[in-house]
C-alpha cells in the first residue's frame, strides 16, 4: 500500500520556525520533486487573479460599456502571460504544410500505377498566408539532405509527361536540405530549401510579433523508392549525425537564440527534460510569445542518432519523440487520437506536449466523416495537424479543421487553468515590414 507523504515544516537552525511567509516557498523546494510541481509551475497570485477575474466577469452583463470591459481585458491578458503555459493551449497545424499537389497529368499517372496514391490530393496555401489567414501555428516539413547541390534538381517523374526533367531551378543546385514530399514524383512545394521555409516564417513573426509559439516539426527522409520503367530516380543521401546536426546549424542561421524555445529553456538545470516537464513546466506565454520550437518526428536510429552526446537533448535544438520516463520525454507523437482514447489526455494532463492528427491520406475529406477529427480536438493534444483547414471544393463534403471557438487557439479542454481565456491568448502587435 502506498504511504501518503507527512508534510513537513521547514524551520531555522536551532529550532525556529520560519516566518510564515516563507513557508510555502521552503516546503517547495525540500519535498520530492513530484509534490513540489505545483508549487514550482505556478505563479502563487495565480488563483487570486483567476478569482478577482471571475468576481469582474461576474459583473459585466449589468455594467455600462467602458472601463469594466477595458478591466476585464487587461486581466485576461495578465492571466494569460503569467499562469498559462505553452502546453495548456490547443492550436491547429498542418500536415506537410508545404505540399502542392503534382501537376494533374502526373496526378492521374500515379494514381494508375497505385490507386493509394490519391492520398497525394491535397494542397496547402503558402507557409505565411496559413499563419495569417488559417491561424495555423504549427507546421511540418519534410527534410532530404543534399550537402552538395543539385541532387533534387532533376525530377525523373516528368519524363512520363514528356517533359525535360533537369529543372535548373538555382535554389536546387545549391548546397543545402531540400523540401519535398516524395523525391522524383511528388516535388511541388511552396518553398524549396529548408533555410527559404524558415526564412518565411520568420518574416512573419517579425511582423507579428505577440504570436503564440510557433511549432515546426521535421521529418528528415531518406528512403529509396521504386524505378521501374528506368527513369533514373535519385537515391537519397542516408540522413546520420553530419546531417541532422546540419540541421541544428540551418536552424540557427535563420533565428537568433532568443527567438527559440528550446529543450534546454525547458530543462531548466533539470537532470532530464522528462524531470523538467513533470514537475517546472513548459514557459509561460508571455515568455514564449514571438519565438519558434522544433520537434523531430523520426524515432528509431535517427533519433538515436540526435540524442548521441545529448541524452536529455543538452545543447539539442529540436525535441524529440519520445516515451515518458526518457530522459528526452518532453514531446509526444501519437497520431491517431482513437487507437487508444485515453493516453492523450493522460500524457497531457502529466506535462507532455502532444501532436495528434484530425485526418489523413485524405480519407476523412472525402467522405465527411468527423470521427477522428472531433477526437483530436477533444484529446487535449495542444497541435491537431489536418491537411484541411478549409474545404476541398472538388471534394463536396465541405471537411475542415477548425479550433472551436475561432483561430488560433483555446483554453486546452484538459489542462487549462483557471481563468484562462481563450481570446487573450494571443496578443499580435504588427511591425513593418522586416529585411
Amino acid at each position: 500500500m502506498a504511504t501518503a507523504a507527512r508534510a513537513v515544516v521547514p524551520s531555522r537552525p536551532g529550532g525556529r520556525p520560519l516566518p510564515h511567509r516563507l513557508v510555502p516557498l521552503a516546503v517547495a523546494l525540500l519535498a520530492p520533486a513530484a509534490l513540489a510541481a505545483p508549487r514550482l509551475a505556478e505563479s502563487r497570485s495565480c488563483p487570486r487573479l483567476a478569482a478577482k477575474l471571475a468576481a469582474l466577469e461576474a459583473r459585466l452583463p449589468d455594467a455600462p460599456p467602458g472601463a469594466l470591459q477595458h478591466r476585464v481585458r487587461r486581466l485576461q491578458g495578465r492571466i494569460a502571460d503569467r499562469c498559462v503555459a505553452l502546453n495548456e493551449v490547443q492550436v491547429l497545424g498542418t500536415h506537410n504544410s508545404y505540399h502542392v499537389q503534382p501537376q494533374p497529368q502526373l496526378l492521374n499517372l500515379l494514381v494508375l500505377f497505385d490507386p493509394s496514391l490519391a492520398a497525394l490530393e491535397y494542397t496547402h496555401a503558402p507557409l505565411d498566408e496559413q499563419l495569417s489567414t488559417q491561424g495555423i501555428r504549427q507546421i511540418e516539413l519534410d527534410l532530404f539532405a543534399d550537402p552538395d547541390g543539385g541532387l533534387y534538381a532533376r525530377r525523373g517523374g516528368l519524363i512520363l509527361l514528356g517533359q525535360d526533367p533537369n529543372t535548373g531551378i538555382p535554389a536546387l543546385l545549391e548546397p543545402g536540405h531540400k523540401v519535398l514530399h516524395v523525391q522524383d514524383v511528388d516535388f511541388e512545394t511552396r518553398c524549396l530549401t529548408f533555410v527559404e521555409c524558415l526564412r518565411i516564417v520568420k518574416r512573419w513573426s517579425d511582423r507579428h510579433r505577440g504570436h503564440l509559439p510557433i511549432m515546426i516539426l521535421v521529418e528528415v527522409k531518406d528512403d529509396p523508392i521504386p524505378d521501374p520503367v528506368n527513369l533514373g530516380f535519385v537515391v537519397p543521401i542516408p540522413f546520420g549525425p553530419a546531417e541532422l546536426d546540419r540541421v541544428d546549424e540551418e536552424i540557427r542561421s535563420v533565428f537568433p537564440r532568443d527567438r527559440l524555445i528550446t529543450p534546454d529553456d525547458v530543462r531548466r538545470g533539470r537532470p532530464t527534460l522528462d524531470e523538467a516537464v513533470r514537475t517546472l513546466g513548459w514557459p509561460r506565454l508571455g515568455r514564449a510569445r514571438s519565438k519558434v520550437l522544433f520537434a523531430l518526428d523520426n524515432g528509431g536510429q535517427k533519433r538515436a542518432d540526435y540524442l548521441a552526446g545529448h541524452p536529455a537533448l543538452e545543447g539539442r535544438i529540436l525535441f524529440t519523440d519520445a516515451e515518458p520516463g526518457d530522459p528526452d520525454a518532453g514531446f509526444v507523437k501519437a497520431n491517431d487520437p482513437l487507437a487508444d482514447p485515453g493516453r492523450i489526455p493522460d500524457l497531457v494532463a502529466a506535462g507532455y506536449i502532444v501532436r495528434t492528427r484530425a485526418d489523413a491520406d485524405t480519407v476523412q475529406a472525402r467522405t465527411g466523416d468527423t470521427t477522428q477529427r472531433d477526437a483530436a480536438l477533444a484529446s487535449g493534444a495542444q497541435f491537431v495537424s489536418t491537411d484541411y483547414p478549409v474545404p476541398n471544393p472538388a471534394f463536396g463534403t465541405g471537411y475542415a479543421v477548425a479550433i472551436p471557438g475561432g483561430a488560433p487557439a483555446r483554453c486546452n479542454p484538459v489542462n487549462a487553468p483557471p481563468g484562462c481565456r481563450s481570446a487573450a491568448l494571443e496578443r499580435l502587435r504588427r511591425h513593418p515590414a522586416g529585411p
